[in-house]
């Protein structure tokens, strides 16, 4: 596998880390990169994750044995368009794409396609960017890998050996069944995140009172709304139909909901919120999912000069390293006020246990 000769189209944040991984996790040194600007083209190189770079598809790349193609969807089916007839046999081509079932049926109605495996690492960070991405992005993330009519066992196996050796979860699942969870567990969450702000936006009064009381749970549930709208466009519009579909549910839930507050149905309003909190007290925590974890702990402390500084020089000296630190000034349902984002879950467990130890009352909720 270390002799593998991959390309990597697009090194954005999920391009770069991949380069970095393969580099990394699995030994592949010969990783050539295709990006439109310069800047991270020049990162990569310096930083030696990659040995070539250009602008532009060429020989190097129609000679690699995995091409990994971490575009918007329509522009990865420009690119496979170029491949298709260029690239060497037995090449695999991948995708990261949010959405599989355009780009598989697109290859599944080709005359003579190449030899194609859909991908898709549900992992990410709200930062964009080759220097925003790390080696370690995908541990525990699901990876998921759509077949298409040319897929071969061993192209499965192969791709299945890479997506385990960069420390993720590899997922064999048909295009249509992908589609519809991305849209329920993605999707369709990210348009409701982007409805509640856009709602309280139209409601708010001109002291923009609504904004200034919107902190604690309601930033949380809405941090997905600060996404890439041109980003989000694209992943819309590609998965439309399954998206049309949730939202038709998602609407009848609404309204029933609605007609049980009218009549004051207290039982059926009970069931509605325990029997989503049953669901969801069984998720899993160690497993990264489709929308990336906010990995928070919260620290009951006193206003006074200094507690911040002290609260950061403790974790610091445990080796914790500090993503953000703010204040939460409407603390409904939360068990402090100050709010300290870390970088992933082994930090917020050591952070917890030095916290508690050293005296502090701390949740990780």
């Amino acid at each position: 596998m270390v002799d593998k000769k991959v390309s990597i189209i697009g090194l954005g944040l999920i391009g770069g880390s991949l380069a970095r991984a393969l580099k990394e996790r699995v030994g592949i040194t010969e990783i050539t990169a295709v990006n439109r600007s310069n800047g991270s083209l020049n990162a990569a190189l310096k930083d030696k994750t990659i040995l070539r770079g250009f602008n532009d598809l060429n020989q190097f790349v129609f000679d690699s044995d995995i091409i990994f193609i971490c575009t918007p969807v329509r522009r990865a089916l420009e690119y496979i368009e170029i491949l298709k007839k260029r690239v060497k046999p037995g090449c695999i081509i991948t995708d990261v794409g949010s959405t599989k079932s355009e780009i598989i049926s697109y290859i599944n109605q080709m005359n003579d396609p190449p030899l194609f495996i859909g991908g898709h690492p549900m992992a990410g960070s709200e930062n964009t960017g080759y220097e925003s991405g790390f080696a370690h992005l995908f541990e525990n993330a699901f990876y998921i890998l759509t077949p298409s009519k040319t897929s071969t066992d061993e192209a499965m196996d192969l791709m299945t050996q890479i997506v385990q050796k960069i420390g993720a979860i590899p997922v064999k699942i048909d295009a249509e069944e992908h589609d519809k969870a991305t849209g329920c567990i993605s999707h369709v969450p990210h348009i409701i995140a982007a409805a509640l702000v856009n709602l309280v936006k139209t409601m708010d009064s001109p002291e923009e009172k609504m904004k200034t009381l919107a902190a604690g749970g309601f930033r949380d549930i809405t941090r997905i709304a600060s996404s890439s709208p041109e980003m989000w466009e694209n992943i819309v519009l590609s998965n439309k139909q399954q998206i049309r579909g949730i939202l038709d549910i998602y609407v009848e839930l609404l309204n029933k909901f609605k007609a049980s507050i009218e009549i004051d149905d207290s039982q059926a309003v009970l069931e509605f919120f325990g029997a989503a909190k049953e669901y969801r007290d069984t998720f899993s925590n160690n497993k990264k999912g489709l929308i990336s974890p906010q990995h928070d702990i919260l620290i009951d402390i006193v206003d006074e000069p200094g507690k911040l500084g002290e609260i950061a020089t403790l974790l610091g000296k445990n080796s914790i390293n500090i993503k953000n630190m703010n204040v939460s000034n409407n603390r409904d349902f939360e068990n402090g006020c100050l709010k300290v984002t870390l970088p992933d879950l082994d930090s917020v467990t050591a952070a917890y246990d030095v916290l508690i130890k050293n005296g502090y009352k701390a949740s990780t909720f």
